[in-house]
């Protein structure tokens, strides 16, 4: 976006202040926490967003099940702390929504999702539309970002990449996973009086239901959200001079994992973010073996 430039004679406009955008918007990255495995993955989702240069502000929503430990880990890293509840569904909606009966009714035959995988706290994520932030990005603690992308602060509510990670079916849904979001009590009460309707049932939880409730979102490009699956089934698709954001999907770089050997050079690049150390060149990341 361009900007006016002073006047002659007249100071330029001052820097923005941390957080904010030219405009004065006040502007965040958001991640949720809900237990001590994805806060893990949010410390080195932070390191990440640093390592790009981004000035917006780097917000942890956290349920109660995170550790303290694990909190001032994530503080350490640059995290302000946003302490939300659970939504309050009704009984027959969280019956619905229940670990066992969600799995069962719509089982994974493409990955694994991990034990701590609790899929009823997925509809947490809707508490961001409570932040006092005048636009957001929100990225799923499993993610990773290696390239700039305050762009997004800048693109309308509400976008999403598609959730490719196969064939092109899978072009026409959403992934939940990185999106666009302008917080906005009134938003949350539709949403919130939308998602617990009666005989409500979102089999996909947030990423089925945003894209119901945004039905004419915008798409992001894959590299945004690349999946990490694209690396297994779509090796052609995978590139590292575009690739901004990666979605460890399905199995969690910080668990051991019968796919490992097949995403090792994806789940050392994570490993180098979650430590201290240096940061790999991208361009000396091999590509991933042809399908």
């Amino acid at each position: 976006m361009s900007e006016t430039p002073a006047a002659p004679g007249n100071p330029p406009p001052p820097p923005p202040r941390p957080g904010h955008g030219r405009a004065g918007l006040r502007r965040a990255f958001v991640t949720l926490v809900t237990n001590a495995d994805f806060a893990i993955g949010a410390g080195a989702l932070l390191r990440s967003l640093r390592e790009t240069g981004t000035e917006a502000e780097l917000v942890v929503m956290h349920t109660g099940g995170v550790p303290e430990s694990a909190l001032r880990a994530l503080e350490a890293r640059g995290a302000q702390l946003h302490a939300v509840e659970l939504l309050p569904t009704s009984d027959a909606f969280n019956a619905a929504h229940a670990k066992d009966r969600i799995h069962g009714l719509n089982p994974f035959t493409k990955g694994t999702k991990p034990p701590f995988h609790t899929p009823l706290d997925n509809f947490a994520k809707l508490r961001l539309w409570q932040l006092p932030h005048d636009r957001v990005v929100f990225l799923d603690a499993d993610t990773l970002v290696l390239r700039n992308i305050d762009r997004l602060f800048d693109y309308p509510e509400l976008c999403a990449a598609p959730n490719v990670y196969e064939s092109l079916a899978d072009f026409h849904r959403m992934n939940s996973g990185v999106f666009t979001a302008r917080p906005s009590p009134a938003t949350f009460e539709r949403l919130l009086a939308r998602l617990d309707s009666p005989g409500a049932y979102w089999p996909r939880t947030d990423q089925t239901f945003l894209q119901a409730a945004f039905p004419d979102w915008h798409g992001l490009p894959v590299f945004d959200n690349l999946l990490q699956y694209v690396w297994l089934n779509l090796p052609r698709l995978w590139s590292w001079e575009q690739v901004r954001v990666i979605h460890y999907q399905y199995e969690k770089p910080w668990t051991n994992h019968a796919k490992a050997g097949r995403l090792r050079v994806l789940i050392d690049l994570w490993h180098a973010f979650a430590g201290d150390g240096p940061l790999p060149d991208l361009s000396t990341l091999p590509p991933p073996p042809e399908a």
